[in-house]
């Protein structure tokens, strides 16, 4: 109880930010994950992983070979992330915006996956757009981009991004609040 609760009274006290009042569900992990092929990824990129909800399952799923780069900018949810001890996870506490020039500091430069929880909807138009624009641009061609949101508002411009016929929408039921699961392939 203790750790969800942390969660909660986090989220409200940075609800502008954080988008949410409880974490990712599990089926919502399995949902974001489904399509991604973990033995052959390089590298996934997570945006706004939280307290690591999403992130646990992973780590749990990445092959030898994998590097898992995730972007926090809440302070104590960085700090939460930083007690997972796993050499495959990098953490760093910068904004998804700073995507490309920071996975370039890393020696890497592009990414096979991004799953995304950002709550792109309450974020500013220009800078969920400028991270869109980023994730996109730092995609292997193939690669995907997955976001969860809460609603279908976003979907336009998520096609303007990746184009319309580029996206698959599905819904986890089973998760507070229920949610659609964007996956957008890069072309």
């Amino acid at each position: 109880m203790g750790k969800k609760f942390n969660f909660f009274k986090e989220a409200i006290a940075t609800a502008k930010t954080s988008g949410t009042i409880a974490p990712s569900s599990r089926f919502l992990a399995d949902r974001m994950l489904k399509g991604i092929d973990f033995e052959s990824a390089e590298l996934i990129i997570e945006l706004g992983p939280g307290n690591g909800a999403i992130t646990k399952h992973l780590l749990q799923r990445i092959g030898p070979n994998t590097t898992l780069i995730c972007f926090e900018i809440n302070e104590n949810f960085y700090n939460e992330l930083q007690k997972i001890n796993n050499p495959q996870l990098i953490v760093l506490k910068e904004s998804a915006e700073n995507v490309k020039k920071q996975i370039q500091k890393l020696s890497f430069t592009e990414s096979d996956y991004i799953v995304s929880s950002l709550p792109l909807s309450i974020i500013p138009k220009e800078i969920s757009m400028s991270i869109l624009k980023k994730s996109h641009e730092v995609l292997k061609e193939g690669g995907k981009y997955i976001q969860f949101q809460y609603s279908l508002n976003y979907l336009k411009k998520l096609k303007q991004v990746f184009g319309k016929k580029n996206i698959s929408i599905q819904f986890e039921a089973i998760n507070i609040p229920p949610a659609f699961v964007y996956q957008c392939t890069k072309n």
